[in-house]
Formats: structure tokens, C-alpha cells, sequence
């Protein structure tokens, strides 16, 4: 049986945007449990004595940016997408020690599911920071064989290209700056929401991009979302904005606060799910 009252919160640097207290109270809200989850600013240098104060009553956290690496040092077991990854955004507090998962992963997996992709041979990854590696390995998951990278500098590609073998993916590394010959049928954008791109360069990308999944849900549209709407005369159709991923990811989350297990359905997990949806949407 869980335990009532129990506390979860969301920590990172900056913190005020994130929509997780919405989406976990929804969730929390359907199961029919009096669990409270808030949110708190740390930083990388403030984490191990921050996460040292909390007590029994504390079930989890979940992590946002710059605390996805300093997490997963700090676990004290890694389920494998977090191993792979190098990145934890969920810790599961426990008598043992935190247990850390990377729930990106599977989020972005079943939305791209969710939205008709439930396999990919091959697409492409504008970005090569922490995002793209989930990505990568989403893409993997769904079958992908050939990803191409989209990145300023192609020799920041190296890790995803060496992660991509470990994955039986083929990663080959693009300038950012040049035309993206080859066409795919995906494209993911991993760019930061602030990030700026000339107009040649996302127009040179969207040419023959395919649909656009852009893993940004706050500061829409991007600049590649713009571009995706300008080749298709303003038909925002095959444009794809990151909030179901925020909702799928944050359900794996759920998952493992409520039973330990990314991978176990919660009881009455459509109607869960609804509710999730229904809190970021009305907001």
C-alpha cells in the first residue's frame, strides 16, 4: 500500500516555467492520492546538500536542466536508458539510496508513436546536446538504422556517432550551416527554445526534412517550426511541438513514483493520462 502524504517536487535552474506540478497533481488528483508535489530552484553546486535535507516523506524528484548529469552521478542504480544516456530526470528516493531513470527516452518514443511513427528507418537530428541523445536513442528504440545530425561544429556529433554503435545506429554528422541533402521522412529538433537560426539555414533544413518533431513546447513557434510553415505555405500539418512528450515523459514518471516501474500501467492509466493532458492544455 503507499503511503499517504507523501512529497515529490521538481527541481532545476530556472525552474519557474516547468509544468510538471500541473501534470503530476493531475495525475495524482485522478489516482486519488494526497500527494503534494512542488517545485524548487537548485543548481549543480547546491544539489548533493539539497538532496541530503530530504526526508522519509520525500518519494521523488523529478530533474530538468543543468541537474540531468550531477542526477545521474548521484544514483545509486540506473535503469538502462539512464546508463546509455549519461542523463537522469527522475530519481526515485528510497531507503537504499536514489535510483535514477531517464524518462525522455521513452517519452519521446511514444509520442512519436502517438503521432503515426510507430517505426522509422531513418531521420534526422538538428542539435547534438543532451535532448539529441535522447532522441537518438528514441529513434532507436523505433527501429531507426541512419540518423543524420544537424550541429554547428560536426565533431560535437562524435559522442552521438559512438552512442549510435552501442545502438546498432548509423550516425552521420552534418554542418548545420549547409544545405541537409538528403531527405528524410523525420526530422527531430533537439535545439535549445531560445535558440536562433538564420532563416537560409532552418529553410535549408526543412527542404527535405519530412515532418518536423520539435521537442520545444514554450517559445512557439521556433525557428524551424516557422520554416516547416513558410515550405508548406503556411500548413502547420507537419509540425510537431514537444508537449505530448512533456506528458508521456512525466507518465513514465508517475509510473515509477506510484510503483517503482517505468514499464507498469497505473490503474485507469487512459483516464490518467486525459487528465495530464487536459492540465497543460487549459494552462
Amino acid at each position: 500500500m503507499l503511503t499517504p502524504g507523501l512529497s515529490l517536487e521538481v527541481w532545476g535552474d530556472p525552474i519557474e516555467h516547468s509544468r510538471s506540478p500541473e501534470l503530476h497533481a493531475a495525475a495524482y488528483r485522478t489516482l486519488g492520492l494526497d500527494w503534494r508535489y512542488g517545485r524548487r530552484r537548485v543548481d549543480e553546486a547546491s544539489f548533493a546538500d539539497e538532496l541530503a535535507t530530504l526526508g522519509t516523506d520525500h518519494r521523488g524528484l523529478s530533474l530538468t536542466m543543468p541537474l540531468k548529469g550531477v542526477a545521474h552521478r548521484a544514483a545509486r542504480t540506473l535503469d538502462r536508458r539512464a546508463e546509455l544516456s549519461g542523463a537522469v530526470n527522475t530519481l526515485l528516493l528510497a531507503p537504499d539510496g536514489p535510483h535514477g531513470f531517464n524518462t525522455d527516452v521513452g517519452g519521446i518514443a511514444r509520442d512519436l508513436a502517438a503521432h503515426g511513427f510507430a517505426e522509422v528507418d531513418e531521420a534526422r537530428l538538428v542539435g547534438s546536446g543532451a535532448t539529441a541523445t535522447s532522441a537518438l536513442m528514441a529513434l532507436a528504440e523505433l527501429g531507426a538504422r541512419r540518423v543524420h545530425v544537424c550541429a554547428r561544429r560536426p565533431e560535437a556529433v562524435a559522442p552521438l556517432a559512438e552512442l549510435g554503435s552501442r545502438l546498432g545506429v548509423t550516425v552521420a554528422a552534418e554542418r548545420l550551416d549547409a544545405a541537409a541533402a538528403a531527405p528524410v521522412p523525420l526530422t527531430l529538433a533537439t535545439l535549445p527554445g531560445g535558440a536562433s537560426l538564420a532563416d537560409d539555414v532552418a529553410d535549408a533544413v526543412a527542404a527535405h526534412g519530412g515532418t518536423l518533431y520539435d521537442v520545444v513546447y514554450g517559445h512557439w513557434p521556433t525557428d524551424l517550426a516557422r520554416a516547416w510553415q513558410r515550405r508548406a505555405g503556411g500548413d502547420a500539418r507537419e509540425v510537431i511541438a514537444g508537449i505530448g512528450m512533456l506528458v508521456e515523459q512525466a507518465l513514465l514518471q508517475v509510473r515509477i513514483f506510484v510503483a517503482g516501474d517505468p514499464d507498469a500501467p497505473l490503474p485507469d492509466e487512459d483516464r490518467v493520462l486525459t487528465a495530464m493532458r487536459e492540465a497543460v492544455i487549459a494552462h
